[in-house]
């Protein structure tokens, strides 16, 4: 496990470093994220020390949220008197997010099932 957490850690600032060196407009840890998936491909798939780290880390997600959290409430009087932008921006990202999610879930059943039988009743 500790090779994987390693491996995380040296993708995200191995992404830090590219996003320096070429300036690119984007967070490093987001393209380091990119680059670890273009390794996984690479590879054919997810080594398992990996895809146990990546779990553990995927169970406690929320945790990993409270600084973010805690800087954003540093800032309370800026959102109190900004507050129509950020409600806008937190409703138009969580239809966007449902959107697609709705869609790349349809779009994952459409190749994996067949018709179902209570759906060939309902045509007759």
């Amino acid at each position: 496990m500790l090779y994987a957490l390693t491996a995380l850690l040296a993708f995200q600032l191995l992404g830090e470093l590219l996003v320096r060196l070429l300036s690119l407009p984007l967070p490093g840890p987001l393209a380091g994220m990119l680059l670890l998936l273009a390794a996984l491909l690479a590879l054919g798939r997810v080594p398992q020390a990996l895809e146990r780290a990546a779990g553990g880390l995927l169970q406690h997600m929320m945790l990993l949220f409270i600084p973010a959290i805690t800087g954003v409430m540093l800032h309370f009087d800026r959102i109190a008197a900004e507050w129509l932008p950020f409600l806008v921006a937190g409703v138009v990202g969580a239809a966007i997010t449902l959107m697609a999610t709705a869609w790349t879930l349809q779009w994952l059943l459409r190749g994996t099932q067949g018709e179902r039988p209570d759906e060939t009743e309902r045509r007759q």
